[in-house]
């Protein structure tokens, strides 16, 4: 059981990079999917009345991609990294504006994607 809990705090450990790879490794080597919305990877609140704070605060994030700004093909090629869309859906995503490139991430996650997108010149905000 120690090797088990020692795996577990590996696990939990992971920076959102890793976490992605592990995921890509999992499905691809080994065709085992993870839950949707990465609810497996987030640790619960500590402590009896934390619950009550825990529900004030926001922990899932919508990236809107407000406009694609100057440098559209770049944007597009981003969000087809983020989204793993084909060319014409990441382009049809991106042209129509206001719509979620991603839904329901953690907030780590959703800034690094907001980053990501801001640095390709897109407008973005998050929900």
């Amino acid at each position: 059981m120690a090797d088990l809990k020692a795996l577990a705090e590996q696990i939990v450990g992971l920076t959102l990079l890793e976490a992605q790879e592990l995921k890509t490794i999992l499905k691809d080597e080994y065709g085992i999917e993870p839950a949707a919305g990465g609810a497996v990877m987030m640790a619960g609140p500590a402590g009896g009345d934390a619950g009550g704070a825990a529900e004030e605060e926001q922990t899932e994030f919508d990236v809107i991609l407000k406009s694609a700004g100057d440098k559209k093909i770049n944007v597009i090629k981003e969000v087809r990294g983020i989204t793993g869309l084909g060319l014409k859906e990441a382009k049809e995503l991106v042209e129509a504006g206001g719509k979620a490139v991603k839904e329901g991430v953690a907030k780590d996650e959703a800034e690094e994607i907001k980053k990501k997108l801001e640095e390709a010149g897109a407008e973005v905000e998050l929900k």
